[in-house]
């Protein structure tokens, strides 16, 4: 049972950086695969990167490697998304999601999600 909170998001221009942050609830946290999600209008939810349970492993979507990195922080229950050179395609609702296996690109394999952040980059 994990509930989760973002916040971070907000308007920025194209090439600015915004970290985006994802509190849990309770003690399980470690053992949740944390991913995060973004949608924008008209699109399918897609997914963006993930972590293990332990922070060793990492995943993340070809148009944001080497810009975006997430990484968590279990003694404080979040995980991050620091996204750098943001550009307006980034533009979207963003989600952060557990699920208790391994790193997955699939939305409905996560069981948990919270309720968004939005990121907006104006060009």
């Amino acid at each position: 049972q994990v509930q989760l909170v973002e916040s971070g998001g907000g308007l920025v221009q194209a090439g600015g950086s915004l970290r985006l942050s994802c509190a849990a609830s309770g003690r399980t946290f470690s053992s949740y695969t944390m991913g995060w999600f973004r949608q924008a209008p008209g699109k399918e939810r897609e997914f963006v990167a993930g972590v293990s349970r332990i922070g060793s492993k990492t995943y993340y979507v070809d148009s944001v490697k080497g810009r975006f990195t997430i990484s968590r922080a279990n003694a404080k229950n979040t995980v991050y998304l620091q996204m750098n050179n943001l550009k307006p395609e980034d533009t979207a609702v963003y989600y952060c999601a557990a699920n208790p296996d391994i790193i997955t690109t699939i939305p409905g394999e996560y069981n948990y999600w919270g309720q968004g952040t939005q990121v907006t980059v104006s060009a």
